[in-house]
């Protein structure tokens, strides 16, 4: 089940990074509350884009190879982080798309993190 949950959550991860790095402009537009954190900055947003990128690429590699779990941790690590960000300014008031971030970023992450470690008895090696 974790390795399902890894691939699902793998193609969005991957679909974010590769709109950051191939329409960084159209993706800053689109993401609801991107544009308010301040003006485009497309280096900025392609090096955000590799890191989803590779976050996406790790979770890939566990749904397709279970000993490939360390590498799917650090991605959800990279995916946890970030959401944790955006709990802070949750808490904080100083987010306006609070249930969108909840819902496409919070609860994904806790997902990818679930999902990257390996179940109890599953042949990981």
């Amino acid at each position: 089940m974790r390795r399902l949950i890894a691939a699902i959550l793998a193609i969005p991860t991957l679909f974010n990074g590769l709109a950051m790095l191939a329409a960084g402009p159209l993706w800053y537009e689109t993401v609801p509350g991107v544009s308010e954190t301040g003006p485009l900055n497309p280096h900025f947003v392609q090096d955000i884009g590799v890191a989803f990128l590779v976050a996406g690429l790790a979770l890939a590699a566990r749904a397709w190879r279970p000993r490939y779990w360390p590498a799917a941790v650090a991605g959800a690590g990279f995916l946890a982080a970030h959401a944790l960000i955006h709990l802070v300014m949750i808490a904080g008031g100083h987010d306006h798309h609070a249930a969108f971030d909840l819902l496409a970023i919070v609860l994904p992450s806790a997902a990818a993190l679930y999902s990257a470690f390996p179940s109890q008895g599953e042949n990981h090696a």
